[in-house]
């Protein structure tokens, strides 16, 4: 898939990206049934070593995702669905131990299975996602994660189904390269789509009002965007709210510390940066700092810090609860790092705000890694309405032009399917509607495990490849 324009996020500046399917056949209780997963490859975002290439970033991730199919194939029957994951968890990890692949990476592919099991798991009891984690039909142990949760389940800490508004507020992400105004695009970088492109012309068409900035780590480079920034909203979108994320540009939390100690006593962002508007800081340390023994110092002798919470850093089952124990204010969920932990994660934050009534709400944050439908999108989308997440990063459909990369059979289906979150957008492609900066969910809601349609009965014609017939080619557009 290639980018509208490129996005430039922390060292990688992203102009395509291949999009991945994996389609399981799984048997549940003597039924067969297929479920579909799907996500996006992005460079520099699993590992972040500057002189790795592209190629070698998308091999890595191919044998993550394969070595976890693999594994799958070969493991023996379990009685639950948790109980498969967390085998097929732990395996991949030794694995990853062995050859020295990074836990945020190997679990990658691991998720990858796992979201194509629910899906297949769903559509087997004909349940609907937050219905089947509400009855915990998947057997979900919370205390096998965290062992505080003891005796208790996931519908003792998440929302019940039809409790919530089908919305889910849309957190528009502004790139360390994006334009701000239209002024600032020039002939050969613009876009003529029909799609905005510049971030007042994203504000006009979404009607967005909650933003994700990303911050490059320059004192006088952010500093200087930031204050553009806070000229703009005031003038264009008064009551605004939005998150920062750092890139981990940062190696020490007393180097952050003096960064934003300097961003607070700049006076044209004295407004700005205050907590009417400033939601939280996104792992503004390395990941290879951030959940260092030493960081909790730091934090306690900053009584004052806005709320920072982890992302990349968040590799391990145990990210969380070590997070909280350092002093930071949560994680957040992407998908690719698992939906079972990021479930248990949600339930951790909720135990602890219960035991806590007096103190700051735990966070747990929806963020994006350039998701788009016809799967990736909508199981996303429907596992952050479960976990009572109110807020999400969006980006997939500003850096993508809609669903144009796949075959019209397949964006008819999807406007007749889900014509709540798409709609016929530039050219009849269907494109993501936020209106009044808000993405309507229900259709994800009712369906198995977002998407209604399985992917592979809509396009028979596609080739599906076992683990061992699949080749780094396969993933590298001519």
């Amino acid at each position: 898939m290639r980018t509208r324009f490129p996005f430039r996020y922390g060292i990688a500046s992203m102009s395509d990206v291949p999009h991945i399917f994996l389609r399981a056949e799984v048997e549940i209780d003597g039924q067969a049934s297929i479920g579909i997963s799907a996500e996006g490859l992005p460079p520099k975002w699993f590992t972040k070593i500057a002189d790795a290439t592209a190629e070698d970033e998308l091999q890595a991730m191919l044998e993550s995702i394969t070595r976890a199919a693999d594994l799958a194939e070969a493991m023996d029957q379990q009685v639950n669905l948790f109980d498969f994951w967390k085998q097929l968890y732990h395996q991949q990890s030794e694995w990853a131990k062995q050859h020295q692949v990074p836990p945020l990476l190997s679990q990658f592919g691991v998720s990858l299975v796992e979201r194509a099991l629910i899906d297949a798991f769903c559509r087997a009891k004909e349940t609907p996602f937050a219905h089947a984690l509400a009855q915990n039909l998947f057997g979900i142990q919370l205390d096998e994660l965290h062992p505080e949760l003891d005796s208790r389940s996931p519908a003792d800490f998440l929302p019940a189904p039809g409790k919530q508004t089908a919305t889910l507020i849309a957190r528009h992400t502004i790139g360390l390269t994006d334009a701000l105004t239209d002024i600032e695009i020039s002939d050969d970088e613009r876009v003529n789509d029909g799609l905005p492109q510049a971030l007042v012309d994203c504000i006009e068409a979404y009607w967005v009002n909650w933003f994700k900035i990303k911050l490059c780590g320059d004192l006088q480079t952010d500093l200087n965007r930031m204050a553009a920034l806070a000229d703009l909203f005031a003038r264009h979108v008064p009551a605004y709210h939005f998150t920062l994320d750092g890139n981990e540009q940062f190696t020490t939390i007393e180097s952050f510390r003096e960064y934003w100690q300097q961003c607070l006593a700049d006076p044209r962002l004295k407004e700005f940066l205050s907590p009417s508007h400033l939601l939280f800081i996104e792992q503004a340390l390395h990941r290879d700092e951030a959940l260092a023994p030493h960081v909790a110092d730091g934090l306690a002798a900053w009584p004052d810090a806005p709320p920072l919470i982890i992302d990349e850093s968040d590799a391990s089952l145990q990210s969380c609860a070590r997070a909280l124990e350092l002093g930071y204010a949560g994680t957040s969920h992407k998908s690719c790092k698992g939906v079972f932990k990021s479930i248990a994660n949600a339930c951790l934050l909720k135990h602890r705000a219960q035991h806590a009534p007096d103190g700051p709400l735990p966070i747990l944050s929806g963020e994006d890694l350039v998701n788009v439908g016809p799967v990736a999108l909508l199981q996303d989308l429907t596992v952050m309405h479960a976990l009572g997440i109110k807020h999400v990063e969006r980006n997939g459909h500003h850096y993508m032009r809609g669903l144009s990369a796949f075959p019209s059979t397949l964006q008819d289906q999807i406007l007749i399917d889900h014509a709540d979150l798409y709609h016929s957008g530039p050219e009849q492609i269907p494109t993501l509607d936020i209106q009044q900066g808000k993405i309507k969910v229900q259709s994800l809601l009712d369906a198995p495990f977002g998407t209604k349609f399985r992917i592979d009965q809509v396009m028979p014609d596609w080739q599906w490849l076992s683990s061992d017939e699949i080749k780094l080619s396969h993933l590298i557009a001519p």
